[in-house]
């Protein structure tokens, strides 16, 4: 829409001022020809005709949007409803009260330090989408339904914000924003306006709070890894009571995990594992490293005199 302001089509009930170009465009019309007579006969008459005329026509022609209603009223009472398109009213009898638009339309609600059901401070910013069903209604049973859907949406939601603990309102936005729409809708209807939906946006809470919460939610995270921790441990001491008990039934089991474990430790290059003698004893370590050293001897000999070998 022009921010130009309008000579012939008042608008204050649905924002900027337009210019009425269909009206201007008669009146230079009507104005030209009429100028146009005078030049040939020489006379004004035509020209103060055609101006006369124009005027007329500019007044008497509007021009509502696809989107909008026009109210018409005549001497002060209502007429009805004009548009969308050109129509045509009496000047100086008739007169244009406004334009309503009927689109969905977003209006922002802040509401600053309500306090919660648990006595928390909070700032909640919600959005309100909402449409003028009933033009009529709007415009005769409201003065400026705008001001009124956005101060009965704040209302509505310090109430809300009261009803509910913060939690709730952190976890269940959704909820939240179901309940006013169906406040204000209770609210607006009478008025010809449906609210559509209500969603919260943000839910700010103080910076003290903030740290306090993130705190909590720290330790809450430290003892569930706390709580896994000991469940894995009870877990592997029941896996580990599961073998002690299949070893003791079993020591040959017992025997052959046992050099497992030692060849796992050895078997990288330099490394050095010190066993107690018992271990030995019981394992028959000392025969076995007994029998490899003297199966290794025979070719260590060899290795080391190749012409005794020939």
């Amino acid at each position: 829409m022009s921010a130009v302001p309008d000579l012939f089509t008042p608008r204050f009930t649905t924002g900027a001022p337009r210019v009425n170009r269909v009206g201007l465009a008669l009146l230079v019309a009507a104005a030209a020809v009429g100028g146009a007579a005078t030049a040939v006969l020489q006379h004004p008459a035509p020209l103060i005709a055609g101006l006369l005329v124009g005027v007329y026509f500019a007044a008497a022609v509007k021009i509502a949007d696809q989107w909008e209603k026009a109210i018409v009223l005549r001497l002060g009472r209502y007429r009805g409803l004009r548009g969308p398109g050109p129509f045509l009213i009496i000047p100086i009898v008739d007169s244009v009260s406004g334009f309503v638009d009927q689109r969905v339309r977003v209006t922002d609600v802040r509401a600053e330090t309500a306090l919660t059901r648990d006595t928390v401070p909070v700032n909640v910013d919600a959005i309100v989408f909402w449409v003028v069903w009933n033009a009529e209604k709007a415009i005769l049973e409201v003065e400026s339904f705008t001001n009124a859907i956005a101060l009965s949406a704040q209302t509505a939601l310090r109430e809300s914000i009261g009803r509910h603990e913060l939690a709730q309102m952190i976890t269940e936005r959704e909820t939240l924003g179901q309940e006013l729409q169906r406040i204000l809708d209770e609210k607006t209807n009478p008025w010809g306006i449906t609210v559509q939906s209500v969603e919260i946006r943000d839910v700010n809470i103080p910076k003290e709070l903030e740290d306090a919460m993130s705190r909590r939610a720290q330790a809450e995270r430290e003892r569930q890894a706390r709580i896994i921790l000991g469940t894995a441990e009870t877990e592997i001491s029941s896996k580990f009571a599961e073998a002690a008990q299949v070893y003791h039934d079993n020591p040959i089991a017992l025997h052959l995990r046992a050099m497992n474990m030692l060849y796992e430790a050895i078997k990288e290059k330099g490394s050095m594992v010190i066993v107690p003698s018992s271990v030995v004893e019981t394992m028959g370590l000392g025969g076995m490293l007994g029998t490899a050293s003297l199966a290794r001897a025979p070719i260590e000999a060899v290795s080391a005199n190749p012409e005794q070998k020939r």
